[in-house]
């Protein structure tokens, strides 16, 4: 019931004000990079010294055209510094589609595969490649359609799958091909009951048998995920599966147990962080905070002792 009372939260333009003006610069920081292109590539350089990184430009739910060409923008302008700064073998790219125009109102999936497509040559360019998110369950058809679109002349595009859906099995099935890049991560979406699971239990037992099928498949899993429990699976069925340690990867979000994911890759396995900035930070923030209570009890302290 949190979860959801903060997911709905953040759809709320009255608490994006309140938490955009209140003090909580210390919390926000821990998971967004910062604000600017910059920020990004800065906290990418020093990533990189022992993990790979996917950078997210935040934003979603765009209606206004303008704005998903100055998304286009923003990502064309990071990928080119990602090749000049010489990261570009290290660092790659996540869209969301919403901000790209899957959620304008007239020729939403047109806009959103050119868009998309942009973005791919771009990183084609610049040698990285891109990896488009999933949001939530109405969005998964056109989605996967654009993925598909995307590969025919990009067959590196990354797609992601949500554990907590109860089509996932399936699309995981669909999606195990050869050279096929697969996020499964459990999801971060306040979904209804008659498409996801609701208990966490039954979330993890699904993660579990999507992963088993995609380490089992002829793609590239990526394993995304905090769970120290999923990690050690990931870690079995991979070894079950004759994979080495190039052949998933592990992910885990910027700011989430940044000491776990270098002792990981310490142990020589592959470790990508998903690391975001940009000024639309808000809901990428309060998906945050519903994932883990520590965050939350945090974020209450600075709201009550503001001012």
């Amino acid at each position: 019931m949190l979860r959801s009372a903060l997911l709905a939260a953040a759809r709320s333009r009255a608490v994006r004000a309140a938490v955009e003006a209140g003090p909580f610069d210390p919390l926000v920081n821990r998971f967004v990079a910062g604000t600017t292109a910059d920020d990004a590539i800065e906290a990418a350089r020093r990533i990189t010294a022992d993990r790979l990184v996917t950078v997210d430009h935040l934003g979603e739910d765009t209606t206004d055209r303008a704005q998903a060409e100055a998304t286009v923008a923003a990502y064309r302008t990071l990928l080119g510094r990602l090749r000049e700064e010489g990261l570009a073998d290290r660092v790659e790219v996540s869209v969301k589609l919403s901000a790209l125009g899957q959620s304008l109102a007239v020729d939403a999936d047109k806009i959103a595969l050119d868009s998309a497509r942009q973005i791919c040559e771009a990183a084609a360019a610049a040698g990285t490649t891109v990896t488009v998110d999933m949001e939530d369950h109405t969005t998964i058809d056109s989605t996967l359609g654009i993925v598909r679109d995307l590969r025919v002349d990009h067959p590196w595009v990354g797609a992601v799958l949500q554990a907590q859906l109860r089509r996932t099995e399936g699309d995981c099935r669909d999606l195990a091909g050869p050279g096929s890049r697969v996020r499964l991560c459990k999801g971060a979406y306040d979904e209804p009951g008659s498409v996801a699971f609701l208990r966490r239990s039954e979330v993890d037992r699904s993660y579990v048998r999507c992963l088993k099928i995609l380490m089992a498949g002829q793609g590239l899993p990526m394993v995304a995920t905090h769970d120290p429990r999923l990690v050690e699976i990931a870690r079995f069925l991979a070894g079950r599966t004759s994979r080495t340690a190039t052949d998933y990867e592990l992910q885990m979000l910027y700011g989430v147990r940044p000491r776990a994911q270098s002792e990981l890759a310490a142990e020589g396995l592959r470790v990508r962080v998903y690391l975001p900035y940009g000024t639309e930070w808000f809901g990428y923030f309060m998906r945050r905070l519903g994932e883990r209570p520590a965050n939350l009890a945090f974020f209450a302290r600075s709201l009550l002792t503001r001012g």
